[in-house]
Order: structure tokens, then C-alpha cells, then sequence
């Protein structure tokens, strides 16, 4: 965040200084305000390019075991840019690696997600998924295992059809 913030005021002194130059060259012949309102575009350029490209950053970064599960586009009045081209500002992704089975209850998963988001920190909750009913539960809530692994007290949900965190899941 504070290196995007230093971008931003860079930007804004570079669109700025170019006004500058420009203005120098042509014997002056720009409005006094051509500077300070290039600055402004520069740094609204520069915050609309960070916003775009966090996403593909972010993306790009991630080890090969994460698997990107969701995507949430951020769309806002005071962007009216978004409703045209919206930007994903969150993202939800599985740990393929740390996919666990109990041999005794072979249709339940554990898995480990993973929630991004633009300007928050990363949280990770675990997550039971039951393949063969089509239902995941947040390992949070109390939820406990049984002595045959089966587990006691958990909100069970049953999923759509295409429920993303179980489809990647279960094709581990």
C-alpha cells in the first residue's frame, strides 16, 4: 500500500514535469493550470492502473498448489469506470497440497482456504467437503472429529451444482 502510494505521487510529478517541459518549449504558451491539473490525471491514472493490475500481480505470485476457486469484481459509483470494465478486488483460492483423506470416510475432504483481498491480509479457514453429498462446512464453528474421523457438530451446506470449492476439491 505505501509503495503504491509513492507511485502515485511519482506519477502525478512526472505528468506534471512533462506539462512543465512542454510548457518551457513552447515559449510558455500553456494555462497556468495545465500542470497541477496533469498531476491529477497522472495520479488518477496510476491509482486506476494499480487497481487493475493487483489481481494479475497477486495471481502471478501464488505457488503453483493454489488453485484460484472464486473471483469477486468490484463494481462502485464513484468508479463509474468500474460498471464498464469492473476489477477483481477479492479472490478465494484452495490449497491442492493440503487436501487430506481419511481412508475410513473416503468421500470427505479437508482443505485449506485461502481468502485475497486488495487491501486486507490473507486469512485462511479450513474446510470439510463432502464429495459424494455435494456439502462443504467451515471447520471454525466448534466442529470436532469423532474417534472414527467422522465429524461431530458441523454446519453442513449443501452447495449448487458448479460449487467451485468442491469441484476443485474433490478432482484432487
Amino acid at each position: 500500500m505505501f509503495l503504491e502510494l509513492i507511485g502515485t505521487v511519482f506519477a502525478g510529478f512526472a505528468f506534471a514535469g512533462v506539462v512543465m517541459v512542454v510548457n518551457k518549449l513552447s515559449g510558455g504558451r500553456l494555462p497556468k493550470w495545465a500542470a497541477p491539473v496533469a498531476a491529477g490525471i497522472g495520479m488518477i491514472a496510476m491509482t486506476i492502473t494499480s487497481e487493475y493490475s493487483w489481481y494479475n500481480r497477486t495471481k502471478d505470485q501464488l505457488p503453483d498448489s493454489l488453485t484460484i476457486v472464486q473471483e469477486v469484481e468490484s463494481r462502485a459509483f464513484y468508479r463509474p469506470w468500474t460498471y464498464a470494465v469492473p476489477f477483481v478486488d477479492r479472490f478465494a483460492a484452495i490449497d491442492t497440497v493440503s487436501v487430506r483423506r481419511n481412508d475410513s470416510i473416503p468421500d470427505q475432504r479437508l482443505v485449506d482456504l485461502y481468502f485475497f483481498g486488495r487491501w486486507a491480509p490473507v486469512s485462511k479457514i479450513p474446510v470439510a467437503v463432502n464429495c459424494a453429498e455435494n456439502s462443504r462446512a467451515n471447520l471454525v464453528d466448534g466442529a470436532e472429529f469423532a474417534d472414527d474421523g467422522r465429524l461431530v457438530n458441523a454446519g453442513w451446506v449443501k452447495a449448487g451444482q458448479n460449487d467451485p470449492v468442491i469441484e476443485a476439491t474433490c478432482g484432487v
